[in-house]
C-alpha cells in the first residue's frame, strides 16, 4: 500500500520559512516527485517537482527563487523549503509520487498524500 505523508505545515508570518517533508511508504523510490497546493476556492496547482535521480527541479513562476525542493532517496523523503513568504502562498500543500510524461501537470502523478495546512499571516 503506497503512502505518502506530509508534516512541516503551520502558521508563519509574512517574510518567514517553513519547511515542509513528505515521507513515502510502500512504494520503491524510482518515482518522480512533486508539490502541489489548493487554496480556498481554487483549484489545486502546481509548486514543484523533482525527478527520480533528482537531477533536474521545476518550478511555477509564483515560487522560483524562494522555494527549494530536494530529495533524499536513501530516506524515501522529498522536501520544500519555502522562504520568503507571502499570504497568497497560504494553501494545503500536497505531496505527489508519478512516472508520468510533464512532472509539472496533475496527469504525471499516481499517488497523493493527505495535505499539510501552510497559513501565511500578513
Amino acid at each position: 500500500q503506497v503512502q505518502l505523508v506530509e508534516s512541516g505545515g503551520g502558521l508563519v508570518q509574512a517574510g518567514g520559512s517553513l519547511s515542509l517533508s513528505c515521507a513515502a511508504s510502500g512504494l520503491t523510490f524510482n518515482y518522480g516527485m512533486g508539490w502541489f497546493r489548493q487554496a480556498p476556492g481554487k483549484e489545486r496547482e502546481f509548486v514543484a517537482a523533482i525527478s527520480r535521480s533528482g537531477s533536474r527541479t521545476y518550478y511555477a513562476d509564483s515560487v522560483k527563487g524562494r522555494f527549494t525542493i530536494s530529495r533524499d532517496n536513501a530516506k524515501n523523503t522529498v522536501y520544500l523549503q519555502m522562504n520568503s513568504l507571502k499570504p497568497e502562498d497560504t494553501a494545503v500543500y500536497y505531496c505527489a509520487a508519478g512516472t508520468g510524461l510533464l512532472p509539472t501537470t496533475r496527469s504525471y502523478y499516481s499517488y497523493w498524500g493527505q495535505g499539510a495546512q501552510v497559513t501565511v499571516s500578513s
